[in-house]
């Protein structure tokens, strides 16, 4: 009862951030991006659209994170991907206004902007409107109504003009806050319902994509395998490899030494000794790095503990998982976490990090938060992108909040089972 009341309460502000955003931020993209589309006509829309559309693909990814935080809604990401060859300059923002006018995501974005305006904003006012109106009842029946009016005082459809009539609309209030204790987590989750059925592909145009990525990601994970292999090879023949050869030279002047000089025979086997310890560490640190023992034993939770641990930021691991998933998705989920929290060490200046993994629904779930500065994007070099390629392997998806002075929230999701 506790943890439904608290969820509800936490929904009055949810649902007031959700109707500011609704009516504020999409009735001004969608005016603009009418306005920019109209001026492709006149040629500066065509300058002016990319960005247009960009910003409010932002919008429609800050939804979709929401969503799946607030309310465990997932939206799928339609996008079409830019081809890696797109040209720089007038021509290439001719290209980018033709590619983004051509997928069928954007015009769903701005048919979802203009039901956000209306039918959104509604769900979302009425998710906070009834606990908040309830209270106005019982400020009324404390006699305040003489601070608004003289006469009379309408609260809905109770005339408040004595303390009678406002011990009725405390009654009445009462009731308001009872069905917004009860009721306004499912108007919050009818809201990104909304935006789910608006925003998300058609089914057949759901598998076109999925089948697209699919091959996308295929290519990725085999040059990001053999990529990998050439890694491994690098190292042991730099590392292991050339101490292992330099042991076996000590031992064969040991062998010629032992008799004519024992004391520098003795010498050479303590650095021998020394050389082969930092073989074994470094073969260690290898293995470690393919695939960590911990990870094997202990499962991700406890591998997300001990990577957090070696970081030289404070890090705070959450972990409810009522079981484990599969070895190449635990693995998957361990180095996306590991590429997130090396991304906030380096890139955000950040003095606290946050991981929470949960499973719901059918999806493994990661979010990274930071304190940093903020200004993470994907595509921009930031290391995001792979990741995002690592997860669509797994058919998984990432979403990045950034806002410019933080903070920082990637949310990886990825479709599994648990044992």
């Amino acid at each position: 009862m506790k943890t439904r009341t608290r969820r509800s309460l936490e929904a009055v502000g949810q649902g007031l951030a959700l109707s500011v955003i609704s009516l504020a931020g999409s009735i001004t993209l969608f005016v603009v991006a009418v306005v920019s589309i109209c001026l492709i006509l006149l040629g500066v829309g065509v300058l002016t659209t990319p960005a247009v559309l960009t910003a409010v693909r932002a919008h429609a990814n800050q939804r979709r994170l929401l969503a799946a935080k607030w309310s465990g809604v997932r939206i799928p990401v339609p996008y079409r991907a830019f081809p890696p060859d797109l040209r720089g300059g007038i021509t290439g923002q001719v290209e980018r206004c033709s590619l983004l006018l051509k997928d069928p995501a954007t015009w769903r974005d701005l048919g979802w902007l203009l039901a956000d305006m209306t039918a959104g904003f509604i769900t979302a006012v009425f998710s906070c409107g009834l606990l908040l109106y309830a209270v106005e009842g019982f400020v009324l029946a404390a006699g305040l109504w003489r601070v608004f009016t003289d006469d009379r005082y309408w609260y809905a459809f109770v005339p408040v003009s004595s303390q009678l009539t406002g011990l009725a609309a405390a009654a009445l209030g009462l009731v308001l806050f009872a069905l917004g204790l009860r009721y306004n987590t499912d108007l919050l989750r009818l809201h990104f319902t909304l935006a789910r059925t608006l925003l998300a592909p058609r089914h057949d145009q759901e598998l076109a994509l999925r089948i697209e990525r699919l091959t996308e990601s295929r290519h990725d994970a085999v040059d990001t395998s053999a990529a990998e292999l050439r890694r491994i090879e690098r190292d042991l023949h730099d590392g292991a490899q050339a101490r292992l050869v330099a042991v076996g030279m000590d031992l064969s002047t040991i062998e010629a030494l032992i008799e004519k000089d024992p004391a520098r025979a003795k010498e050479l086997i303590g650095k021998a000794r020394q050389s082969s310890k930092e073989a074994l560490t470094e073969l260690r640190d290898l293995v470690r790095g393919i695939h960590p023992p911990v990870l094997a034993e202990r499962g991700l939770g406890d591998a997300v503990k001990a990577l957090a641990l070696r970081l030289p930021v404070e890090t705070e691991v959450g972990v409810e998982l009522p079981g484990r998933a599969g070895a190449p998705v635990e693995s998957a989920a361990y180095f996306a976490i590991s590429e997130a929290l090396a991304n906030a060490v380096k890139h955000a200046a950040a003095d606290r990090i946050w991981v929470d993994l949960s499973y719901a629904e059918g999806m493994l779930r990661v979010a990274v938060t930071d304190n940093g500065g903020g200004g993470a994007a994907i595509g921009t070099g930031s290391g995001l992108s792979g990741l995002e390629r690592r997860l669509g392997t797994f058919d998984g998806i990432l979403a990045v909040s950034s806002p410019a002075g933080g903070p920082t929230m990637v949310t990886m999701e990825i479709p599994c089972e648990l044992s």
